[in-house]
């Protein structure tokens, strides 16, 4: 079976410590309001917490005047009333406080578990609509680590981050506000740690976004060591190649690099931080010291300066937390990028933007490859050259030739798998780019050598390709394919489960229940690559002659090594080197002596 190019092996392998420049440079574009955006089709619950956050700074700001008044007024006058109010007052506030602080949580979490979901629902679906050659030059444990990994990591900043940003900032603001009507003295004195704590938070985020980038990549080559490793074509592999103790060298290697990143991350700039800690920690101190000099003596009561020292303890805390909600987003600039570049994926085959009205059913079957070129965008050399061939309604083409002649990429054409560089492939007249997708998987039915099967149920497994297929119809499909007899003796019968791709059953048994899945699909074009090649000869003339059953009224493209699974064909077609060598039938291409006959010799 041809297949495009694939990256080296040496290259799958790599891991690289540091972000390149352009990476470097990209995570420093994903663009802030782009993630705002995320956030807008939820601005009305998002606008509902910030307000919930406003009222409750705000009313958290009445226990130090609360305070204030215990001390200077309610206790030196002995005043019992009021010291009942006040600190009743204070149980109210504390109370409300906590109240909107659970609506909070709960509006919050449930945009952020929306914008998740958004998120991952996006990717995959964006991922769907990629072209064969994005996955065979891409690893699938990539793939699998942007989706859960990345976007995993991303939860903590995008479920709490606007939230964070509302609550901190309000509260550091109102605070602010209450500490200059108490005293702007000494306001002033607890301000001057602002600069130095703004530039520390700097330094610490960027040196976490970059640690971020190599973790998420660490952790994209460790899913790929566990996609190649444990699958069960990887542990066949590895036990046929005596290559376990490798991988099991090459997971710990690469675990132990990720301990060293997390811990990295953990540490960034600690010692900055705890440096800031103990610089707040002291300003009480330095307030206290200037409430007795001389010149401030006098100037404000003993309540006074506690409700001050209380206020001053609560702006430092949502300072604090602004500010690391800053490295935060900063530090998580490198997964949003991550995720970002797999959105903004061109899509290579796409829904028709002036789409055909074709009606599935009516379809006659002809097919016509138009001076069709196709060139691998990693590829020298052109696949197809100027292919000129035109199938009949009902007919048989076979596509025969050298491994590399270019057959399976010339029938992956016909379902676009790959849309041709040059030319034009047709189906009754029209170009398969103006025909809708799913219009087009029911016109074009493919079975490949490759059998690919789904680790659940037979029935399940045929159902994949008609979900609303009956019993019966399940039934007759598997009977066509001849495995039916097989499918009904197992004590499970169609509820047998298949096995992880489909190892549960032989080489053989799996083609026949790909065969099974297709023909669900009654499709009115065939492309059988190889179908038949994982058959035994007896099963393949059985199922041969299923296809011949089959095929009438139908177009078939087949691909064949095995020139018996060709003789009866309509036409066949020589390939060599992506273009037409020769074409005929069985009989004429045997008298012509050219390279079908030296296939057949």
């Amino acid at each position: 079976m041809d297949s495009a190019p694939t990256t080296s092996g040496r290259g799958r392998f790599r891991t690289p410590d540091k972000p390149s420049a352009a990476e470097r440079q990209q995570a420093r574009e994903v663009s802030l309001r782009r993630i705002a955006r995320l956030f807008t089709p939820y601005r009305w619950s998002v606008a509902g917490v910030v307000a919930i956050i406003v009222a409750s700074s705000v009313v958290g700001l009445a226990s130090p005047f609360l305070l204030r008044a215990v001390i200077d007024d309610a206790l030196p006058q002995q005043d019992l009333r009021l010291l009942v109010l006040l600190t009743a007052g204070m149980v109210a506030v504390a109370a409300l406080t906590s109240v909107l602080g659970v609506l909070q949580t709960w509006i919050n979490t449930q945009v952020g578990q929306r914008v998740m979901h958004t998120l991952r629902t996006d990717v995959f679906g964006h991922l769907q609509r990629q072209s064969i050659a994005f996955f065979t030059r891409t690893r699938t444990g990539e793939v699998q680590s942007r989706i859960t990994n990345d976007i995993g990591g991303m939860q903590s900043v995008v479920t709490s981050t606007a939230t964070s940003v509302a609550s901190n900032l309000t509260t550091t603001v109102a605070t602010a506000v209450a500490m200059a009507v108490l005293s702007w003295r000494l306001s002033l004195i607890s301000l001057v740690v602002m600069p130095p704590a703004i530039w520390i938070s700097r330094r610490v985020a960027r040196m976490r976004r970059e640690i971020t980038s190599a973790q998420q990549r660490e952790l994209a080559d460790l899913n790929v060591t566990i996609e190649e490793g444990l699958s069960i074509n990887g542990v066949q592999l590895a036990k046929a190649m005596g290559a376990g103790p490798m991988l099991v060298r090459r997971f710990t290697e690469s675990s132990a690099r990720l301990i060293d990143l997390e811990l990295r991350s953990s540490l960034a700039g600690r010692w900055r931080m705890a440096s800031m800690s103990v610089l707040f920690a002291a300003i009480p101190a330095v307030i206290y010291l200037g409430a007795g000099l001389p010149m401030t003596a006098g100037t404000m009561t003993i309540g006074t300066l506690i409700a001050f020292t209380a206020l001053q303890s609560q702006l430092f805390r949502p300072l604090m937390g602004l500010l690391n909600t800053g490295v935060q987003v900063v530090s998580s600039l490198a997964l949003f990028q991550r995720v970002f570049e797999y959105l903004d994926l061109p899509v290579d085959i796409d829904e028709p933007t002036d789409p055909v009205d074709l009606d599935p059913t009516q379809v006659r079957g002809e097919v016509r490859f138009e001076q069709v070129g196709f060139s691998y965008a990693d590829a020298g050399a052109a696949a197809l050259v100027d292919i000129d061939l035109a199938v009949p309604a009902g007919s048989t083409l076979a596509l025969v030739g050298e491994t590399g002649s270019g057959k399976t990429t010339l029938g992956s054409l016909v379902a676009r798998l790959h849309d041709p560089t040059t030319g034009r492939v047709t189906i009754d007249g029209v170009d398969v780019r103006r025909i809708r997708l799913a219009d087009l998987a029911e016109i074009v039915g493919t079975v490949s050598q490759e059998t690919y099967l789904l680790h659940t149920t037979v029935r399940e497994n045929l159902r994949y390709a008609k979900p609303d297929a009956t019993d019966a119809e399940l039934e007759q499909a598997a009977r066509a394919a001849r495995i039916h007899d097989l499918i009904a003796s197992l004590p499970d019968g169609y509820d047998t489960m298949v096995g992880s791709r489909g190892h549960r059953f032989s080489g053989g048994e799996k083609q026949r229940i790909a065969i099974a899945r297709t023909l669900l699909r009654n499709p009115r074009i065939l492309v059988l690559d190889e179908a038949t090649s994982a058959l035994d000869t007896e099963t393949e003339r059985a199922v041969q002659e299923a296809f011949d059953t089959l095929a009438a009224g139908r177009t078939t493209i087949t691909i064949a090594h095995r020139l018996s699974t060709v003789r009866g064909a309509d036409q066949i077609v020589v390939l060599d080197h992506g273009r037409v060598a020769e074409r005929g039938t069985h009989e004429t291409l045997l008298e012509g002596e050219g390279r079908y006959a030296a296939l057949a010799a």
